[in-house]
């Protein structure tokens, strides 16, 4: 099924829509006919391991059509709803006419091209974390959902929680005082391998050129699926990608931060096919009416920042540190801590501002039928994904680089533009 092909140059000439202030929700005729207790019909692309929890988290909505490159996982779908539709090639399932809205829970490396065809198709999309796998995808993504006005939401599910609502409410309320700095780290890590040299036989179960999609040509090998994709460049973003759109999150939220200046990183030596077995990134964004920048630095793969190491935070597994003149706040997905303790006692945290959420998949179930406001929106979590995306860039090409997000360009290394813009092999695009 072969498709026009967008090439990065023609991405960059045309990829100059307005960021800001893109609101996603939308109240399109269908919104508005659609009656409170009406449930959507759903496509769902990609079916088990993470699909799963997706899967779970729309069961209650009508689940009409199902796509997977995995016969077996599609058969055991196809089981729990038998009144669905089944496909292998998810530009079929999107011919589907009674589709109101798509859920993508595949490799990263498709997540572009399955939501793009999606958003096109006139469907509402929930896609998983990152919302790309590379730079240009995630800007070209963003604006196409604002385009065509379809209500959107990036699986970043503890956004929902209550716990990242009271941290932002404390950072914003000034209780740790003027924010300098932002300490986020994660204990996980994706990594290591070699491109295997044995070329076993593609399992007749498998739609193994289906599921390279977009990615360069390579033969199978059990190496890369079902779960191991994500330490591949080819497929995966390593453990930034996988888990720096969760905790990032919370820094980008309750600072506010949007696109950053500066990205500079450090790891093991750099391979060519897999991602390191540490990263740490400095990222520096701009303050309002300020000089200085602010900075937010990442740790993975067992690495934290130096007030850990010094014992003068508590070494959590993960952690979000939020460095302020009077104070810190150290957060993860369940808990906050105001240090030090003794500075803190008796604090009476601000009256909650920040509305609960009604769940995050309920979120996106309203704004495709109401057209009311998704909290990660793929203009909020496009730019998160961007920035995490952002700090691979940096990393493999040795360079601390100066981000023009407007551009969508690195001004100080040409050679960054390689790890930015997306390069599709042929009969695939965006």
């Amino acid at each position: 099924m072969t498709r026009p092909i967008t090439t990065r140059r023609e991405f960059l000439r045309h990829a100059t829509f307005a960021a800001a202030g893109l609101w996603l929700g939308v109240r399109d005729a269908s919104a508005r006919s659609r009656s409170a207790n009406e449930r959507l019909n759903l496509g769902i692309i990609g079916t088990a391991n993470r699909a799963a929890s997706n899967i779970a988290g729309v069961a209650g909505e009508n689940i009409v059509a199902l796509c997977d490159i995995d016969d077996h996982y599609l058969a055991a779908a196809a089981e729990k709803f038998s009144q669905a539709r089944t496909y292998t090639d998810f530009r079929e399932l999107l011919d589907q006419k009674n589709i109101d809205a798509v859920v993508v829970s595949t490799a990263d490396h498709t997540h572009a091209a399955i939501t793009a065809a999606a958003l096109k198709s006139g469907r509402h999309v929930y896609c998983e974390k990152p919302l790309a796998h590379t730079v240009s995808e995630a800007r070209f993504v963003a604006e196409l959902a604002a385009k065509h006005q379809r209500a959107t939401q990036m699986g970043t599910q503890i956004h929902a929680g209550g716990n990242y609502r009271r941290v932002v409410e404390l950072v914003r309320s000034g209780a740790i005082g003027r924010v300098a700095e932002c300490h986020v780290w994660c204990e996980k890590s994706w990594s290591g391998g070699e491109r295997p040299a044995d070329t076993p036989p593609v399992p007749a179960y498998l739609h193994w050129d289906l599921w390279l999609g977009p990615a360069p040509a390579r033969p199978y090998h059990p190496a890369y699926l079902p779960r191991e994709w994500r330490r591949w460049w080819d497929f995966g973003s390593g453990t930034l990608g996988d888990m720096g759109c969760h905790y990032l999150d919370l820094a980008q939220w309750a600072l506010d931060l949007r696109h950053p200046l500066t990205i500079e990183a450090e790891g093991p030596p750099l391979h060519s096919e897999t991602a390191p077995a540490w990263l740490i990134v400095r990222y520096e964004y701009p303050r309002p009416n300020a000089s200085d920048p602010l900075r937010v630095t990442w740790y993975d793969g067992g690495k934290r920042p130096n007030l850990v190491l010094e014992g003068k935070v508590p070494g959590w597994r993960n952690g979000v540190l939020f460095v302020g003149d009077k104070g810190m706040l150290l957060a993860d997905y369940e808990r906050r801590k105001l240090l030090p303790e003794t500075q803190f006692t008796g604090f009476v945290a601000p009256t909650p501002s920040i509305p609960d959420s009604i769940g995050h998949y309920h979120e996106w179930f309203e704004a495709c039928k109401h057209g009311t406001p998704t909290t990660c929106n793929f203009d909020y979590s496009g730019a998160l994904s961007e920035a995490v995306l952002l700090g691979n860039v940096a990393y493999r090409t040795g360079h601390k680089i100066e981000w023009d997000a407007g551009a969508l360009k690195v001004k100080n290394c040409a050679e960054a533009m390689n790890f930015i813009e997306h390069d599709y092999r042929r009969g695939w695009s965006l």
